[in-house]
């Protein structure tokens, strides 16, 4: 099972990743300033919250420990509460497509200008 810290640790490991922290206490992983790809709950619930792909969202929502995300779920952000009932390698993998998400929607010249363009390194 994954700490807080090093899902943290993860998520300021993809490109273009930056956190602040919101909300009291909840530190916000985004890129190209504010477009959020994930939220851990440090000083509350140690909630994760982050999004899925939409024809994956209610499937995630029936898994146990995971519901949508509160706020955030009609753009299909699904949350999870500790003790995560998922891996720590499953949880790197939902973590870095929520990251390719975001990334996807970016305009193409804002994902060339944080070298996150997917057609330059294919």
């Amino acid at each position: 099972m994954a700490s807080a810290a090093q899902l943290a640790a993860y998520c300021l490991s993809l490109p273009g990743a930056r956190s602040d922290f919101k909300w009291g206490g909840v530190q916000v992983f985004s890129i190209a300033g504010n477009k959020m790809f994930a939220l851990l709950d440090l000083h509350g619930s140690g909630n994760l919250a982050f999004k899925v792909d939409d024809d994956l969202f209610l499937g995630y929502c029936d898994r146990p420990g995971m519901r949508p995300a509160p706020y955030l779920a009609r753009a299909h952000w699904i949350s999870l509460t500790p003790p995560y009932q998922a891996s720590a390698d499953e949880l790197q993998q939902l973590l870095r497509r929520s990251h390719q998400l975001v990334v996807q929607r970016l305009p193409k010249i804002r994902r060339i200008g944080l070298l996150l363009d997917e057609d330059q390194h294919q």
